[in-house]
C-alpha cells in the first residue's frame, strides 16, 4: 500500500513536470489532487478484494447487518442487478426488494456467497439473474450445462430454506465488449435461456422473460433505446425490466 502511494505521489507530481523546457504545467488544484489520490486508493482496494476475497463476501457484508426486516425480494446478480440498484434503486427499496449483485461476477461465485447474501436474509423470494459474464469467461471456460448447475444448486439451496426462487432470462447481446474473442454470445445466450426455461417449467419455477422484452429486430442485439453499450440495460431499459419483473412476482 506505502509502495502504491508513493507511485501516486510521484504522478501527482509528474503533472506539473515542465517538459523540454516548454511550458506544459498541468497544474491540479488540492481538491484534484485529494480525487486522484482516492481514486487510487479506491481502485487498489478494489483489486485487493477481488484477489483476497474470490467470492467478494466482504461487498454485502455491512449492508447485510443493516437489514432488520424481511425483503421481499433478493435480486441476486451481476452489474445488470448492480446497476439497477444504481439508476432506479429508490424503485428497489420501495417495493422491499434488496439488491445483491456484483459486476464481473460468474454463477460459480453468486453460489458460494448465496448464503450470506440470499439465505441470511431471509427473504420470501430471491431472484436470480446470471450466466453472462461465465458466457465471457470472466473466470475461465466453463460449459452451458455446468452454469446451469450453479443456478440449480441456488435453487435448490433457497428452496431449502423456504426462499421462493425465481429464474430470469439471460438478457440479450450481440457481443460482449471486454471479450472480443467469444464469438458465438447469441448462440451462447440462446442455449442457456433454453435450460433455464426447461428447468423452470419441470420444477414449476417462476420464469422471468427479460430477453424477449429487450430483444431487437435483429434477433441477437438489445434494443439501442434500452442499453448505452449493448449489453447493460439503461434507465429506460430497466424501466421495462421493472414492469416485467412486479408482474412474475405476482404468479
Amino acid at each position: 500500500m506505502k509502495r502504491l502511494l508513493s507511485l501516486a505521489a510521484a504522478a501527482i507530481i509528474a503533472c506539473g513536470y515542465t517538459q523540454a523546457q516548454t511550458d506544459y504545467t498541468v497544474k491540479l488544484s488540492d481538491d484534484q489532487v485529494k480525487a486522484l489520490r482516492n481514486k487510487i486508493i479506491n481502485e487498489y482496494e478494489d483489486q485487493r478484494a477481488n484477489t483476497m476475497d474470490w467470492a467478494r463476501f466482504s461487498r454485502y457484508a455491512k449492508d447485510n447487518q443493516k437489514i432488520t426486516s424481511r425483503p421481499k425480494a433478493v435480486l441476486m446478480g451481476n452489474s445488470i442487478t448492480e446497476g439497477w440498484v444504481e439508476k432506479d434503486g429508490q424503485w428497489l427499496t420501495d417495493h422491499n426488494f434488496v439488491g445483491r449483485g456484483i459486476s464481473g461476477q460468474v454463477s460459480s461465485q453468486m453460489l458460494v456467497r448465496f448464503r450470506q447474501d440470499v439465505i441470511n436474509l431471509h427473504p420470501q423470494c430471491v431472484v436470480i439473474m446470471c450466466g453472462i459474464n461465465d458466457i465471457a469467461l470472466n473466470q475461465g471456460k466453463i460449459s452451458i450445462d455446468n452454469i446451469m448447475g450453479n443456478i440449480i444448486s441456488m435453487v435448490e439451496l433457497a428452496k431449502a430454506n423456504k426462499i421462493k426462487p425465481y429464474l430470469c432470462s439471460v438478457t440479450p447481446a450481440k457481443r460482449i465488449g471486454w471479450r472480443p474473442e467469444v464469438k458465438d454470445t447469441p448462440e451462447q445466450i440462446a442455449a442457456l435461456n433454453k435450460l433455464i426455461i426447461a428447468y423452470a417449467k419441470q420444477q414449476k419455477i417462476p420464469y422471468i422473460d427479460y430477453y424477449t422484452a429487450l430483444l431487437a429486430d435483429d434477433g441477437v442485439s438489445m434494443i439501442k433505446e434500452y442499453t448505452g453499450d449493448g449489453l447493460h440495460p439503461n434507465l429506460a431499459g430497466y424501466k421495462v425490466m421493472e414492469e416485467i419483473l412486479l408482474n412474475a412476482l405476482k404468479k
